[in-house]
């Protein structure tokens, strides 16, 4: 029946693999089809089902490459012998007639797409594409767009960006979890599924029986090539091979899922069936091949580390039993071996000892629910084992891109999802294993991105199937494979385990995607919550997060230099940032309101658990092991977070989460050594462990990292200080910075722990971070707007900033959903209060300048905090410049003129929970610190500076600040001087110590100490002062002694507070400390004795504070309380005057509030200034200080002479730049003129820039100027039109070049050469249009053999420079601008040339015979000099600048005739590029730029000799044509076979000038020059009324005729056009020309109608081109200076100028340019000879004849195309655009500017002989210069000749900066000022000499 037939059709029973079948079968496929298909619709159709399974069963198995019965072509293709084999493709065929149902399968496609409910758009895309992310509209910050979606919808004023995509994502549109609904684009806006019609049951019937097979069919294909990798071979390419084998099935899958949501459900259907599943891959019991590919299955998962339920193990496989099923449906299933087991099964093997300690640490919650998440793994549907399999071969971005397409399925979605947790662990352990680790993580993230992002579904997949468990349980499994034993504090006995971040794991960054998919499911408040509320997980996180606590551990080096620097902090401090503080910040970010404060105190005691359980891993009592430091605490760090959310947001009682102070005292250690380590390495301590530990110093603070790890560290330390003994607290300080035995009276001391050189920057450090830490605010109190605010101004105060390098130095705050984005309405709105914009600004030839903020006035006056800026300056330099910048501005503002110190800011006021850290500041030890260092620097002690005075005073004044209330002066006045006996200062609070007088102090000092030895000569006190007194210089740090009983140490109190504390505690500690103590701090033996001496001393703090006002100011008496000139000042404190000056400011400023705190220090202030006050120290000069002051002199005259050469140095580089280097600015200028024209000198002088001579140039020693020779396409870019052409930005515009100038002089010339001899042609026209060579000079001269020599010592230097010294480029020995030749100066007298001017009376006749004359004579090369032999390779240097198809013209390659036609085509070019450089006209007049740095002088010199030595036949000599008269016409018409002459009137007429005069001997007279202008003015008259007389129609003609015709016998009938008109058409009219009036020809001509003004104007028009290129020459050759004028007036102005108007020529009627003709013969006779000519060539070709006469003189400006206002217009449409040679998309896609051809950079599909298209395009289209825009940089880029530059952007943002790369990817506008400056250096040529910054690009791009 039908199924035999079937089977038949298909091949019958026999072989497996079906022969090719016949093309006629196609028809039997769509019948078998359309049968198949009837018979299901039948109601009972099991007939048809057994029918199409037997059909399938065939077709497909025939798909599949082996089988048991291997036959040798089987194996051949199981190998991937024969690629995808034909039986595949005939499959493919067959499932696509089948889905069809036996119509067309296109039809059948379009008839699905009908029924797409599209609400999704869902489009899924790869690495590397571009889309878009709004924020605006963003609801997960992982949402994204496709170009098509963002432009289709409205996002205008959006804070919006384009982005490459990393990983590669799918288009959000259409998703209301993820975006809002505002910005769906029109596509998805409506909700469609309404009102799309039902899917008829029959449509998509056939796939529902099909897919299900089919995809089976896939799936025993994966599992059949996967061969488990050998142990250490790699099985990539394997793996490779099956994929390649199966890119037509998963593709045909691919299609399938684009048809729309109706296939798609019925895919899910499928996928998702757990029947279907079970059917297929078990009924097939007896087939032998199912069987081998279940067992190849069943290894697959075993050797993945995974168990298949026990029971399964059979290969028929049974009914699953109830009890797997129940477990398996939350997708574990019974749980097999422990921990232990599993550890070892994990394929890398660590030694027993370690994995014990390891086992031992890793406490999970319960151990069965971990086995089941990390081995169990159970299929029940294709979907779960498709991405097994995707999963084992490491994810094909094929098979990724499937799953990925079919998520708009709702139902698909959920089941995925599901199916992507449940293989989560899987997933893990192949991504460790994995080579392509990045490709692979890329693919993972593509994936969950999808999944993680939804809110929705995020909580729907953690509450069925324990997401978060799984997510932290296999991080942890994960980061336990790279273990080791942690090394901090006690190295034996430590039980602490840290990840090892030189592993590859962590180095590569292994870990991230399942990091970046947990920080992304705890941005979801349902989630987080569940996370904060399970105690059982914060225990395991609090494990993992302790794997980083102490990681990356840095021991000193205190010996030798380490070896090798390792590299491997950047993993560490990546590591701690991604995987602890990120996900902190997420939690973070729920803990914002009174409700969540059971969260916080989940955390913060949980977090203390894991600190307390460090502590004692790491044995820690109470002192950190010296030299060592870790940067990494994250466990501190979440403590300190969650405690400042809990006071700020949730108003927790801070002490109700604080610890006993024992725990504070130890929580403080840590963070402190860090602190402490920082201030050694930058002072040098660490010097010996490489680079790489400043390295580490500087990312600490770095924007990136700072808040999640110096600001909690700081924080900590605040509140630490806030609860603790604040004595205790600043004694702990001193001693971590190791300054103890700094602080001490005595002028000596030892340092037993410091080297001197490390003491005083150590001593700033402490004292630094004493400030920092008393007044930062940043969690104790500000708003997040003022944090924002402090931040933005601290980074502005440094340096002025772009807007993208603020966004990118403040720290933005790491969680993505607090609001405060960087480019937020509060960034924007902070930064426009506090800074202003400084626009763009450009300078010609400076640097292309970005848009700047810069600090407003007011912030430098009052927001200016130092403190800020230290804390987050990476680099030292930039704390000075913010204090340059801020001196620059009080100088400018007048406010203060000196050398300011940091100003002092006030604080923000402390939140009421840290009150308790304003203790520090009222301490004894604080005051005995600041009186001790007072006294030292008034005493001059070793190692102080200005900045350690600068911190004490800013402590004191902050004390001042936050002192308690106003104590009464009696209770005061009681604790009189009898109590200093025994402590050094009374009470705590500062403002009563300030005024304490402390007499005598104990120091235990050096023997070698002068106190000592003036004691033992005598004991009396005043002895003892005065030998304090005696001339002592400083050395650096340690502390202090006290009251004149007994000695106060910190060390010791320090121990004490640390015991009583201890003591409360437990009794046993005691015994522990005890020793330790002892035995850490003996002085190393080897110190010298110390003896114990008495110091006088009867100072308090502020009788200090006034004799260091005395000192700073250099004067006795200095201070005056100013409150007794005005009392108002006691009442309103806040004086202007004190708020920025420098130490003397400050002192007034803190005795002022000291004073205003009690009436007693006011009263002591006064008495102290009423004694005369002594001398500080005895002004004794010493020998000493006499050295320093005479050295301060010496330097003070040694700077002020430097500043006197400074100045004078600039004074001459500004006038040397004003001559030479002006580039741009043709006005205000010097004209520097090479040869001077005074006639009292005989001869030029020249200067040699290198030997510095000066002297005329000589025959034997010719000097030469320094030029630049380029080849130049600018002149062949101009264009006729006004309407400037734009780039192309659609498919339909395109430019053509057929109406620019070049295109225009080509199609004259290759005209003329089919008509006329090809020599004649030659000299009829100017080439050089493109590729001609242009000639620039700087102006330098020197001698040509200093040059060689020159270029010698270049070629032998070493040093890379940017140009090519083999090609003869050098940079001027001067002025260093670019070139690479030398042009001779010819050697002439001046006087010569003057004589030559004066005018002579000879008459037009005689001159033209002496012209005539002069140019017969042959020039013959003067003898072999050292000028010739230059001459000539001079002009060897200009033929090779060009190419060589810029050079031959001529039909018989290398005649002569073609270097003639280039040599007088240079000087053309260079006369045409100079009068474009003055605007295309000479109005201005003048000597422009060109004037005092022009070589066409020399050049003349040069071509004139060479061209000499042509000799035109005289018959041949144009000059006859234009001034005699020829009688025998006819002997031209005698010989036909040869071809004509060009006829004069096509002759181009400025050629003809320089023929003439470059025919001439040199130097020219003037009188010659003259009459050359006026003969070949008459014959440019002459062109001019011929091309009138062919634009206008017949009946103008006539007329014109007519009119002509009677005024002809008038007396000047030679100088009317009219007449003149008339006869140029009455000859005319006897040949040809005419006569062709045809239908097309009335569409030519203008419909205007001709009056006589527009005549006039038309033949002005026609001939100023030449007038302006003559007097130019005129100008050059004679040093004539041009006269400027107005536009309307050039015409007469410059005839005068050239002689043909008389000059007493009165223009007072209109100006009649006829009246310029002076006629060497009758004008009648020789127009018509003239036009003899053309009618003789019009009688064959009129058409031709007429295209000829009509020449386009009128030449717009050359321009650059016009670009659009956005740059997403050029983007959008080429970075798609294919390239026309590969029809690929180009990787760096680029576009010409001056043509707008598209380009493929360094694109080898288009390189041709080992050139790449844009180096072949820029000689192409610029003679070897290319300026290209870079689609996908917007950078433009210049290739000149074999060099190249980035020239930088044209397009800006909204902040005037240029966007590199399209990284910011923010909207890009054209900057119109940035183009012009483009094309003017275009333009001008000046490229060379305004980029500085030029490679070799080796034909590369």
């Amino acid at each position: 029946m039908a199924a035999a037939a079937a089977a038949a059709a298909v091949g019958g029973p026999q072989p497996p693999q079906p022969e090719l079948p016949a093309p006629g079968l196609a028809l039997d496929k769509a019948a078998t089809a359309a049968h198949l298909k009837a018979a299901l619709s039948r109601p009972d159709n099991r007939a048809g089902a057994e029918e199409l399974q037997a059909l399938l069963e065939r077709v497909l198995s025939a798909e599949r490459p082996l089988t048991t019965t291997a036959d040798g072509e089987e194996a051949a293709v199981a190998g991937g012998g024969g690629g995808p084999g034909a039986a595949e493709e005939e499959a493919l065929e067959w499932c696509k007639c089948l889905l069809a149902g036996g119509g067309g399968y296109d039809e059948f496609c379009a008839a699905v797409r009908a029924y797409d409910p599209a609400a999704l758009c869902g489009l899924v895309w790869t690495a590397n594409f571009v889309a878009y992310r709004c924020r605006t509209c963003g609801i997960s910050p992982c949402m994204s767009l496709c170009a098509e979606c963002f432009h289709q919808g409205d996002h205008t004023g959006h804070d919006f960006n384009m982005f490459r995509s990393q990983a590669g994502g799918a288009c959000d549109c259409g998703d209301s979890n993820v975006m809002r609904e505002s910005g769906f684009c029109k596509r998805h806006q409506i909700k469609s599924s309404s009102n799309i019609p039902c899917v008829p049951k029959d449509l998509l019937m056939m796939s529902e029986f099909v897919l299900p097979r089919f995809i089976f069919c896939l799936i025993q294909y994966l599992r059949e090539g996967y061969n488990e990798p050998a142990a250490d071979v790699p099985s990539e390419k394997d793996l490779n091979k099956v994929l390649q084998l199966l890119e037509p099935q998963i593709s045909f899958l691919e299609d399938l899922t684009k048809m729309g949501g109706a296939m798609r459900s019925v895919l899910t259907q499928v996928l998702t069936n757990q029947q279907n599943y079970k059917d297929l891959t078990s009924g097939l019991g007896e087939n032998a091949c199912a069987k081998k590919s279940h067992e190849k299955y069943l290894i697959a998962l075993k050797s993945s580390g995974l168990t298949y339920p026990e029971d399964k193990l059979v290969y028929g496989i049974q009914e699953p039993s109830a009890g797997t099923s129940t477990l398996a449906a939350q997708g574990f299933a019974g749980a097999a071996g422990t921990l232990g087991q599993l550890d070892s099964s994990d394929e890398e093997d660590q030694d027993g000892s370690q994995g014990l300690g390891k086992r031992k640490r890793v406490k999970l919650s319960s151990s069965t629910k971990d086995q089941s998440i990390m081995d169990v793994l159970k299929h029940k549907s294709f979907l779960e084992e498709l991405l097994f399999w995707t999963i084992k071969y490491e994810f094909p971005q094929k098979m990724v891109t499937f799953l990925l397409n079919m998520l708009p399925d709702q139902e698909y979605k959920v089941a995925f999802t599901k199916t992507f947790v449940q293989h989560y662990a899987f997933i893990m352990k192949t991504l460790k294993k994995s080579h392509e680790s990045d490709t692979m993580s890329n693919r993972i993230v593509h994936i969950s991105v999808q999944l993680f992002s939804n809110e929705e579904l995020a909580r729907q997949v953690t509450e069925e199937c324990q997401l978060l468990d799984i997510m932290v349980t296999v991080l942890l499994y994960m980061m336990e494979s790279c273990l080791i034993k942690s090394e901090l504090q006690d190295e034996e006995n430590s039980l602490h385990v840290v990840v090892n971040c030189g592993e590859a794991l962590l180095k590569n960054n292994t870990y991230w995607p399942l990091v970046s998919d947990f920080i992304n499911i705890l941005s979801h408040q349902s989630v987080a919550k569940r996370f904060l509320e399970d105690h059982g997980l914060l225990v395991t996180w609090m494990n993992f997060v302790s794997f980083f606590q102490g990681m990356n551990l840095n021991k000193r080096e205190l010996n030798e230099h380490v070896e090798f620097e390792s590299q491997t902090y950047y993993a560490a401090f990546a590591a701690e940032l991604e995987a602890c503080a990120q996900p902190m910040w997420g939690l973070l970010s729920h803990c914002k309101v009174r409700e969540t404060q059971e969260y916080t105190r989940n955390v913060v005691r949980y977090c203390l658990e894991a600190l307390q359980d460090w502590f004692d891993a790491i044995n820690f009592v109470d002192e950190p092991a010296p030299n060592q430091v870790t940067f990494h605490l994250p466990l501190h760090r979440y403590y300190a977070m969650f405690l400042s959310k809990a006071v700020k947001c949730q108003e927790l009682d801070l002490d109700s989460v604080l610890p006993d102070q024992e725990m504070l005292m130890k929580l403080m250690i840590h963070p402190l050594q860090i602190q402490a380590s920082l201030a050694e390495i930058h002072s040098n301590m660490w010097v010996r462990n490489g680079l790489q530990i400043k390295g580490q110093a500087m990312t600490y603070v770095q924007s990136h990292f700072c808040n999640s790890m110096i600001d909690p560290d700081i924080y900590l330390l605040q509140v630490c200080a806030s609860r603790l003994d604040p004595d205790y607290f600043i004694s702990s300080v001193f001693e971590r910075f190791k300054v103890v035995d700094l602080l001490t009276m005595a002028s000596q001391h030892q340092n037993t722990v410091l080297d001197a050189e490390h003491e005083r920057s150590m001593l700033e450090g402490a004292l630094t971070f004493l400030v920092i830490l008393l007044s930062l605010r940043l969690h104790l109190g500000m708003s997040d707007d003022e944090i924002l605010r402090a931040e933005m101004v601290a980074q502005l105060c440094m340096n002025d900033r772009t807007h993208s390098s603020l966004i990118h130095h403040i720290p933005e705050n790491p969680n993505p959903k607090s609001g405060i984005i960087p480019g937020s309405y509060s960034f924007e709105s902070v930064l426009s209060a506090v800074a202003d914009f400084k626009a763009p600004v450009f300078e010609p030839g400076g640097s292309m300048q970005q848009g700047m903020y810069t600090p407003k006035a007011e912030v430098w006056d009052q927001e200016f905090d130092p403190v800020m800026v230290i804390l987050r300056t990476v680099y030292r330099r930039d704390v000075q410049s913010a204090m340059d910048r801020y001196t620059a501005f009080l100088k400018q503002s007048g406010k203060f003129p000196g050398n300011p110190w940091p100003p002092y800011k006030k604080r923000t006021p402390l939140h009421p929970s840290y009150k308790g850290l304003m203790r520090l500041l009222h301490c004894k030890t604080l005051h005995i610190v600041l009186f001790t260092l007072l006294y030292k620097i008034l005493m001059d002690h070793q190692n102080l500076s200005e900045h350690v005075l600068c911190m004490v005073l800013y402590l004191i004044e902050l004390g001042l600040e936050n002192s308690a209330e106003e104590e009464s002066d009696e209770e005061a006045s009681v604790c009189g001087p009898e109590r200093c006996h025994d402590s050094w200062f009374p009470g705590s609070n500062l403002v009563s110590n300030m005024r304490h007088f402390i007499n005598y102090v104990r120091v235990r000092v050096p023997e070698t100490a002068p106190e000592v030895k003036r004691d033992s000569l005598a004991s009396t006190s005043s002895d003892s002062l005065s030998s304090l007194q005696s001339s002592r210089r400083p050395k650096v740090l340690q502390r202090e002694n006290s009251g004149t009983a007994q000695v106060f140490s910190l060390v010791a109190e320090r121990r004490k507070k640390f015991q009583e504390i201890i003591n409360r505690s437990s009794s046993e500690a005691n015994q522990v400390v005890r020793p330790k103590t002892s035995s850490k701090w003996s002085a190393p033996g080897s110190a010298p004795q110390l003896t114990t001496a008495i110091l006088e001393i009867k100072e308090s703090i502020l009788s200090l504070l006034i004799k260091l006002h005395h000192k700073l100011s250099g004067k006795q008496n200095s201070y005056y309380p100013p409150w007794l000139d005005d009392i108002e000042i006691l009442i309103q404190p806040e004086i202007p005057k004190y708020n920025h000056g420098d130490g003397i400011t400050a002192v007034e400023r803190i005795l002022l509030k000291a004073a205003l705190q009690s009436r007693m220090n006011k009263r002591i202030i006064e008495e102290i200034c009423r004694k005369v006050t002594p001398p500080v120290p005895p002004k004794k000069i010493t020998a000493a200080e006499k050295k320093t002051l005479d050295k301060e002199e010496r330097r003070q005259k040694a700077r002020e002479r430097q500043q006197k050469l400074l100045a004078e140095f600039a004074s001459r580089q500004k006038s040397f730049m004003e001559t030479a280097m002006d580039v741009d600015s043709p006005e205000n200028d010097i004209p520097m003129e090479i040869t001077t024209a005074e006639p009292q000198v005989s001869e030029a002088v020249y200067d040699c820039v290198i030997c510095g001579q000066s002297g005329p140039s000589s025959e034997d020693r010719p000097t030469g100027l320094v030029v630049l020779l380029q080849a130049s396409s600018v002149l062949g870019q101009c264009r006729d039109n006004i309407e400037p052409k734009k780039l192309p930005i659609t498919e339909e515009e395109q430019i053509y070049p057929w109406d620019t100038c070049a295109a225009v002089h080509d199609v004259r010339l290759s005209l003329l050469q089919r008509y006329f001899k090809d020599s004649s042609c030659l000299l009829a026209v100017s080439i050089g249009w493109e590729g001609g060579v242009y000639v620039q000079t700087c102006g330098h001269t020197l001698h040509i053999d200093c040059h060689k020599s020159y270029m010698e010592s270049l070629r032998n230097d070493q040093v890379l420079q940017g140009f090519s010294v083999d090609k003869g480029e050098f940079t001027c020995p001067l002025c260093r601008q670019f070139a690479n030749s030398v042009l001779p100066c010819y050697p002439g007298s001046n006087v010569e040339s003057n004589l030559w001017q004066r005018p002579s009376n000879k008459s037009i006749q005689d001159l033209i015979k002496e012209v005539e004359e002069l140019q017969g004579r042959p020039g013959a090369f003067p003898s072999e000099t050292n000028l010739s032999k230059e001459m000539e390779s001079v002009m060897k240097d200009i033929k090779n600048t060009t190419q060589k198809k810029y050079r031959d013209y001529s039909k018989t390659p290398g005649s002569p005739d073609n270097d003639f036609l280039f040599m007088y085509s240079v000087a053309r070019t260079n006369l045409e590029l100079e009068l474009i450089h003055r605007g295309g006209n000479l109005c201005s007049g003048g000597a422009s730029t060109a004037g005092k740095r022009s070589c066409l002088n020399q050049l003349f010199h040069v071509l004139a000799l060479h061209m000499r030595l042509y000799s035109i036949d005289s018959e041949y000599n144009p000059w006859r044509k234009l001034t005699q008269l020829v009688e025998e016409v006819n002997s031209q018409q005698g010989n036909e076979e040869q071809q004509p002459e060009v006829p004069i009137l096509y002759h181009d007429v400025t050629s003809l000038l320089l023929i003439q005069i470059l025919m001439m001997p040199q130097p020219l007279r003037k009188d010659h020059f003259t009459c050359i202008v006026k003969v070949l003015f008459t014959l440019l008259y002459t062109q001019a009324l011929v091309a009138l007389s062919v634009k206008c129609n017949e009946e103008d003609r006539s007329a014109w005729k007519h009119t002509g015709a009677l005024k002809k016998n008038t007396c000047d009938a030679e100088k009317s056009y009219e007449v003149l008109l008339s006869f140029v058409i009455s000859e005319l009219s006897k040949g040809k020309l005419y006569h062709e009036e045809g239908t097309q020809e009335c569409a030519m001509v203008s419909p205007i109608a001709w009056s006589p003004e527009s005549m006039e104007k038309y033949l002005q028009d026609f001939c100023l081109p030449f007038l302006r290129i003559t007097s130019l020459l005129q100008h050059h050759l004679f040093g004539e200076d041009l006269p400027s004028c107005q536009e309307e007036e050039e015409f007469s102005i410059l005839s005068c100028c050239l002689g043909l108007l008389p000059t007493f020529y009165q223009t007072e009627h209109p100006f009649i340019s006829a009246s310029c003709l002076d006629w060497p013969v009758p004008a009648f006779d020789i127009i018509s000879q003239w036009c003899f000519e053309i009618n003789s060539f019009t009688e064959r070709h009129a058409e031709q004849g007429k295209a000829l006469l009509i020449q386009e003189s009128r030449w717009k400006l050359p321009h650059l195309l016009q670009l659009p206002e956005n740059y997403n217009t050029i983007f959008q449409y080429y970075h798609r655009k294919t390239c026309s040679v590969c029809t690929k998309v180009p990787k760096d896609p680029a576009v010409c500017l001056v043509c707008g051809t598209f380009v493929c950079l360094k694109g080898l599909c288009c390189k041709q002989q080992s050139y790449c298209e844009c180096v072949l395009h820029s000689q192409n289209c610029g003679a070897g210069t290319g300026i290209f825009l870079l689609i996908n940089a917007s950078v433009i880029i210049i290739i000149r000749g074999h060099r190249f530059c980035l020239w930088g952007s044209v397009y800006l943002d909204a902040h005037g900066e240029e966007d590199r790369d399209l990284r910011r990817g923010k909207p890009l506008y054209i900057c119109k000022e940035r183009y012009k400056v483009l094309e003017q250096q275009w333009i001008s040529h000046t490229f060379d000499h305004i980029n500085k910054r030029w490679g070799p690009h080796y034909n590369g791009l």
